[in-house]
């Protein structure tokens, strides 16, 4: 496996990655070209499931679209203006929990009402009877204060946020790389630093009884449409930003559709079929944009960080207080 990875690696390498350009142009093996650096901070902001009051409106209508953008603007402009004295200053509106240098804003903002997009009303369908025990037992697995390591999610762990949880924009870590060689994708992502190695072979899934944090994924173009399934998933994360969220079963099938439709963007989209936990399939859909100038770094992350033990000795030191 680690000589067809350092293959695979070499490959990319030879057909210049994401650096080559950003072309709309076939690659030379004949596949449509998806190949990039993006980002996804366009759609910071836009909610998950959609406000009741939108109904099936995909789209924010016009006063409020313009004060999204003016709402944008003003952080914006907040920060490019010089550093407060302390940058984690909770009376400064820019810094929730994080230097104001590390968020990252929209250059112009989506106007979409929610990231999900079927069933019409842009909300997750009904749970069934299962998929609601299951919700409820997840809810209560993490006590409060926390007790050890197993009482945060592992996104706090730095192990995974999960396939969608990936992807779907937060308030930094944003990017994106998709490389592209003969017979198969690779999608990196900057934050806990993932990267899916996939397949476009035909080759099937791997064994059910596997399972996998990011499931199995297998790819085929369809047209210019590069859709990937994905089987064989734990079900130890959310469909949702960090990898939180709705919860999904082992046996959730994750269908993604990405198309190129422009030099700059891909329209993204990914579908759940998951009949043990939802009455109906449900989508979520958003784009990909090349930003100029914008870069992945090394999310420098791992299991057993310093930030968990603090939190944990945190803990231990309130209740020594109380005490």
């Amino acid at each position: 496996m680690r000589q067809r990875l350092l293959g695979l690696v070499s490959l990319l390498v030879a057909v210049g990655g994401p650096a080559a350009a950003q072309s709309t142009a076939p690659l030379p093996w004949g596949d449509p070209n998806l190949e990039g650096s993006y980002t996804t901070d366009n759609w910071i902001g836009v909610p998950f499931s959609r406000p009741e009051r939108y109904g099936t409106s995909e789209l924010l209508p016009d006063d409020e679209y313009a004060a999204r953008v003016a709402a944008n603007e003003e952080q914006l402009a907040k920060d490019y203006a010089p550093e407060p004295e302390s940058e984690f200053s909770t009376d400064d509106p820019a810094s929730i929990n994080a230097p104001r240098h590390w968020l990252e804003r929209p250059d112009t903002p989506a106007r979409a009402t929610s990231l999900i997009v079927a069933p019409a009303n842009g909300r997750l369908p009904a749970m069934t009877a299962a998929g609601e025990a299951f919700a409820a037992a997840r809810r209560g697995e993490q006590r409060r204060p926390p007790e050890s390591y197993t009482d945060f999610s592992n996104y706090n762990r730095c192990i995974t946020r999960g396939l969608t949880g990936s992807i779907i924009p937060v308030i930094y870590g944003n990017g994106v790389a998709i490389h592209q060689a003969p017979g198969y994708v690779v999608i990196r992502s900057e934050m806990i630093h993932e990267a899916r190695v996939i397949p476009l072979d035909g080759r099937p899934h791997a064994n059910p009884a596997i399972k996998m944090w990011m499931g199995d994924s297998r790819g085929h173009f369809e047209g210019d449409t590069l859709v990937i399934e994905t089987t064989n998933f734990t079900d130890r994360t959310g469909i949702g930003s960090n990898g939180g969220g709705a919860v999904h079963s082992e046996d959730m099938r994750l269908t993604e559709r990405l198309t190129r439709i422009d030099a700059d963007t891909v329209h993204y989209e990914f579908t759940v079929d998951d009949p043990a936990i939802y009455t109906e399939p449900w989508t979520v859909r958003f784009d990909l944009y090349a930003k100029p100038g914008y870069k992945l770094y090394e999310y420098a992350c791992h299991e057993g960080n310093y930030g968990l033990a603090n939190m944990l000795s945190a803990a231990r030191a309130e209740e020594r207080a109380s005490e």
